[in-house]
């Protein structure tokens, strides 16, 4: 059934091109208020193996990989011009569902379809190459697609991260099996309508929705799945790993952050202050590459410091439909970690210099939060995912590196100088998969994306990123004397 033109608020998964129902139901809450949004059906460990058998008979039958190439680049963009189409009642939806901002909800939509046109115009363009082995020997690499990609997606930015993944194994000639996240999936429904509306070979794309410990848990560890793409937390991307080595899969794991910037002496300190407002504040801080801490050297930290309490204290703090510069936690057991976390900072010696308390309101908010934090103290260390940074001085430019580099994570990373040659040097010095200079989240769709130590392995989004969802297979052949 075509949810949308029913303009029914139950919604159902995506299973070898039909709409498939579900006994178990799952409620989903708007955030800003605790009002029920809708309901989605609730994928059984039946409709997972449907939907993988459904994707491996797909891949199979060459339905995307014997696929001209043009053919493939026809079809995404196909499927971008279907997201763009959705964009205002799916922002509306995603709004809603997730509490973010109206605005954001909507460009989310448009990123999606931008995915999907960037990667199209890589499907005609996945080439070998010859190898020479001299008279009577002809060698040449193909890049053939996995197979089954099995793609569990996170809730903080779920239309966008479908498509970071979805896009590139299709241009590639995957089938894919993606797993919707249970606090936010209504959205990603919405998106199969545009997967139906582009006539995606049936089991190309499937969609479920389902809790993680069961209907994930079983994607995941499903014999039959030749690749795993995760976005979430350290502790599960450990047990998608410790699954995936039952039957050898490759993954792409982009997991937790706690990135730094460091600040310079001769930083320009408008650039640094607006840094730190959309870095830390976006999407309430909800975001694996935020910047968590700021790391300021001490000849103008004070400045820096009464200029960040002046900008965040003026913040709005609201629902997502309200444009709200400030939107809310996505549950109250997020919220309440966050507000444990500032409590633990303090109890350890931290100065919380504003905020720190969530607000007292219907729905699930949390200000804008500065606290002023040692390097060892769980707040400068762990992961938050909220609208809370930790700032800290420096003296020295090693002492700035040991500060940024000195937690499990290595996500992103940030560097403010007027000096090219010094902002290049901590570039490299700085252990990130991407180091922004001058401005948080620089870069976009082209520019590949991914972490090192406990933030995970593999790249997302840019020429890269294809690479992650095709093996190389090499031919030589002897040549008839």
């Amino acid at each position: 059934m075509n949810q949308l033109q029913q303009g029914i608020t139950h919604w159902t998964n995506y299973i070898n091109g039909e709409w498939v129902d579900s006994e178990q139901t799952i409620k989903v809450e708007n955030p800003a208020t605790g009002d029920l949004v809708g309901t989605i059906a609730c994928a059984s460990l039946e409709q997972v193996d449907e939907a993988v058998s459904a994707a491996r008979e797909c891949h199979n039958l060459r339905l995307m990989a014997g696929m001209a190439p043009y053919e493939r680049m026809q079809l995404l963009h196909t499927i971008a011009a279907g997201i763009r189409a959705l964009a205002i009642r799916g922002g509306q939806l995603l709004c809603l569902e997730n509490g973010k901002p109206l605005t954001n909800a909507v460009w989310e939509f448009e990123e999606a379809a931008r995915y999907f046109e960037y990667y199209a115009g890589m499907a005609d363009k996945i080439e070998g190459k010859s190898i020479p082995l001299g008279d009577g020997l002809v060698d040449f690499t193909e890049y053939e697609p996995f197979g089954v990609s099995a793609q569990v997606i996170p809730w903080n930015f779920p239309v966008s991260l479908v498509a970071r993944s979805l896009a590139p194994a299709l241009a590639a000639g995957n089938s894919v099996v993606i797993k919707s996240p249970e606090l936010t999936p209504l959205a990603v429904a919405l998106l199969a309508q545009a997967m139906a509306n582009a006539k995606v070979p049936k089991g190309a794309v499937n969609i479920l929705c389902g809790y993680g410990y069961d209907t994930g848990a079983a994607l995941v560890a499903h014999s039959d799945i030749d690749q795993i793409v995760f976005t979430g937390s350290v502790a599960t991307g450990q047990a998608i790993m410790k699954a995936a080595t039952e039957h050898v899969v490759p993954c792409v794991m982009e997991l937790g952050g706690k990135s730094a910037g460091v600040v310079f002496a001769d930083a320009n300190i408008d650039q640094v202050i607006s840094s730190a407002e959309v870095g830390n504040l976006f999407n309430a801080g909800q975001v694996c590459s935020a910047m968590s801490r700021l790391i300021v050297h001490e000849s103008i930290y004070e400045d820096v410091k009464q200029r960040l309490i002046t900008r965040f204290a003026g913040k709005s703090v609201g629902a997502g439909m309200d444009e709200a510069d400030v939107t809310p936690i996505l549950t109250k057991a997020q919220l309440d970690k966050i507000a444990a976390m500032c409590v633990r900072a303090k109890e350890q010696g931290a100065n919380c210099l504003l905020g720190g308390t969530p607000v007292s309101r219907a729905g699930y908010f949390m200000p804008p939060t500065i606290i002023e934090a040692q390097a060892n103290t769980d707040i400068a260390q762990q992961e938050v995912f909220g609208p809370v940074l930790v700032l800290m001085k420096f003296n020295t430019e090693e002492q700035a590196y040991t500060l940024a580099n000195g937690t499990e994570f290595g996500l992103v990373a940030g560097v403010f100088t007027q000096n090219i040659s010094l902002g290049l040097r901590a570039s490299r010095a700085l252990v990130a998969g991407q180091v922004f200079v001058n401005e948080w989240f620089a870069g976009g769709i082209s520019t590949p994306f991914g972490g090192v130590g406990k933030s995970g392995f593999g790249r997302e989004k840019g020429q890269e990123a294809l690479y992650n969802y095709v093996r190389t297979k090499n031919i030589a052949i002897r040549l008839t004397p």
